[in-house]
């Protein structure tokens, strides 16, 4: 796929026209507000055979070559590159397709065979309707070789709700995570309805996780965490009431989410920790955690001091780094996920943990500021469709902050009253692709359902094989 960014004058026709592909197909991927207008600025994922690729230091045209299997010639023609030595970190190239041109008496498990592909993906990738009619002669795109990932997605969604997101897009899932059972000080959990969805997660090969927290709606929960951690006794009654739940409600693993606990529980979140693992293990559950976005161990605060990177990353199956909430709804306006802070977040966990065990956070939700912003004012909450719907609305332009790799634009009330709109793009979600496969990371978390983006799925889909495991 490529993402193409709007200029000034184009419109879908002309894009489809340039591209060779419908309208139609450009549009139900997109899902644009209003298919007549396109804003300066703004990305449009393009369905066509081939991927972006971008540079990285010290890569050469011959080493990207061998990595996608692509002559360097096709590289050279399709980006129309004079110098092949001139390459440069941050650029993105197209890489075209690998194109096989059927021989005489050839057969689609013969050519699977040649480059290590399956049959079922040269049949989707070329929409062959009769497998067993092909003609020598014929030209076939060679699906490209992905990396495989493990993907999460949590969902504060009512169960309704919740099922129907899964029943869209839970085929990309790994796990899913209905959010959240809240501990209580007894050691008990607060149940809540997640028989729709735990269906629907089970319906799309989706490995249910109880996520389990201490935060609510009216408190960050740390007086609540330090009655559980700092008591043995409720540590245990906590553990049995986790097996109960999995037990009776078909989870297969759990996500141990305590935020804003306070430092001297630090050893105590530790224990708990090891003794969930102890425990789960031997009835062949699993056991992950979320980390505050934290860079460095000698970082301070309530957020971060008690979250443990090297224990969790020894202890725990998985983590998930919540690499989000920079732009936070009461502060000023800013990217909501900037990767150049996201990146530093990494690169402080793969110092103490290996990269086998980190998903990378990613949030999947807009966020419109009044401005100029005022002290206690709150930021809206929506989706990056609603963010286009409110762009088309407004006829703003697109701006994209190259350090942050996040989108952005301004635009203005009748009333005169002015706002800043951060969201996600398919720009800013292909940036995130790229880092995990940079570091060569488990997995994605999305953070959360609920909020349309297809974009996102379109491009995942395209960027990795979405690991699936036995949800038995």
């Amino acid at each position: 796929m490529l993402i193409h960014v709007v200029k000034r004058g184009e419109t879908l026709w002309q894009l489809a026209r340039q591209y060779n592909v419908s309208v139609n197909t450009i549009q139900q991927i997109n899902q644009l507000p209003d298919p007549n207008i396109l804003l300066l600025g703004q990305s449009i994922v393009i369905p066509v055979a081939g991927t972006l690729h971008t540079i990285q230091p010290g890569e050469s045209i011959s080493s990207i070559s061998r990595q996608y299997g692509v002559s360097i010639n096709a590289i050279l023609q399709a980006n129309q590159i004079i110098n092949p030595n001139l390459l440069y970190p941050g650029n993105t190239l197209f890489i075209p397709p690998l194109i096989h041109v059927v021989q005489p008496g050839q057969n689609l498990l013969q050519i699977a065979n040649i480059y290590g592909t399956t049959v079922d993906a040269i049949i989707r990738e070329n929409q062959i309707q009769n497998p067993n009619v092909i003609y020598a002669g014929s030209r076939l795109i060679i699906p490209k070789r992905k990396p495989v990932v493990e993907v999460n997605a949590y969902s504060y969604q009512k169960d309704e709700d919740a099922a129907s997101s899964l029943k869209e897009i839970g085929h990309l899932l790994t796990y899913f995570s209905p959010f959240a059972y809240m501990i209580k000080e007894d050691g008990t959990l607060e149940p809540f309805d997640d028989e729709l969805m735990l269906n629907a997660a089970v319906s799309r090969n989706a490995v249910p996780m109880l996520a389990i927290t201490n935060l609510s709606a009216t408190s960050n929960g740390t007086n609540l965490a330090h009655a559980v951690l700092s008591s043995p006794e409720l540590r245990e009654t906590l553990i049995t009431n986790v097996l109960q739940v999995m037990e009776t409600k078909g989870y297969k693993g759990v996500n141990i989410d305590f935020e804003y606990v306070e430092p001297r529980d630090r050893e105590n979140y530790n224990q708990f920790l090891q003794l969930a693992v102890d425990r789960l293990h031997e009835r062949g559950y699993f056991v992950s955690t979320a980390l505050a976005p934290k860079t460095s161990g000698a970082q301070e605060g309530l957020l971060y001091t008690a979250h443990d990177y090297e224990a969790h990353g020894r202890i725990a199956d998985f983590v998930v780094l919540m690499t989000y909430e920079w732009g936070w709804r009461g502060a000023s306006p800013q990217a909501i996920s900037p990767i150049n802070q996201m990146r530093r977040v990494v690169e402080y966990a793969l110092s103490v943990m290996p990269a086998n065990k980190i998903f990378l956070g990613f949030q999947i939700y807009a966020r419109d500021w009044k401005i100029p912003h005022v002290e206690g004012a709150v930021a809206e909450t929506f989706s990056p469709q609603e963010a286009i719907r409110r762009a088309t609305q407004y006829n703003a332009v697109i701006q994209y902050d190259t350090v942050a790799q996040s989108p952005f634009f301004r635009y203005t009330e009748t009333n005169g009253q002015g706002h800043e709109v951060w969201f996600e793009d398919a720009r800013s979600a292909q940036a995130k692709f790229d880092m995990v496969k940079q570091y060569n990371l488990r997995g994605i978390s999305y953070w959360a359902l609920g909020y349309p983006f297809p974009q996102n799925w379109a491009l995942l889909n395209d960027n990795f094989t979405i690991q699936k495991l036995n949800n038995s």
